[in-house]
């Protein structure tokens, strides 16, 4: 999608800020919620958005969200690895994209998984780095640890991917088909010749 058609088109980057939003937000009170920890709407949001936008912007996406909510709660104490896992989840949204909408739910799903596995991977093995030698072996052994200490938090963040990026997924449908019937409205009808 060209610049110039995200502002014709102005819904689709107000729904991407929307959820961004709600991202954000989610983060801030998911503990007073007394929600499980790495339940988010992070990825799903990431997703709708690429979906939406089909433009690079949307790789912002999950920065915004991840790292404004992080900034707020400071939470960074392995910045690096969790805000380089949200940026590789952007650019996966944003490759996805182009698949069909055929295979949009089960590229929701793949999506999903693939997101909360590597999520998963990649900060424990950040969680082990910054903590090894204090709570977690310096080897091997302790990276399995650090693996097996996250695997609750990783069951809530699959489980929860499972159900929200096809939520996510369904939400760009609904806006496609509300902008192909309004497209239909808009054509005026063609009287019969005689």
């Amino acid at each position: 999608m060209e610049a110039r058609d995200l502002l014709t088109q102005w819904w689709r980057p107000a729904l991407a800020a929307v959820l961004v939003v709600l991202a954000l937000g989610f983060r801030l009170v998911r503990e007073d919620l007394g929600l499980p920890p790495n339940l988010e709407i992070v990825t799903a949001a990431t997703f709708a958005a690429a979906l939406l936008l089909r433009h690079p912007v949307a790789l912002a996406v999950p920065l915004v969200a991840t790292v404004g909510s992080d900034v707020l709660m400071g939470n960074t104490s392995i910045a690096l690895f969790t805000w380089s896992a949200w940026a590789v989840i952007g650019v996966a949204a944003f490759a996805v994209r182009r698949l069909g909408d055929r295979h949009r739910f089960l590229t929701a799903l793949g999506f999903g998984v693939g997101s909360s596995v590597w999520f998963f991977l990649w900060t424990n093995a950040g969680v082990w780095f910054f903590a090894r030698g204090v709570y977690y072996p310096a080897g091997l052994d302790g990276l399995m640890a650090s693996y097996v200490a996250g695997l609750p938090f990783f069951r809530t963040m699959l489980v929860g991917n499972l159900v929200l990026v096809p939520a996510a997924a369904a939400l760009v449908s609904i806006v496609e088909r509300l902008e192909q019937h309004a497209r239909l409205a808009q054509v005026p009808a063609v009287a019969p010749s005689h």
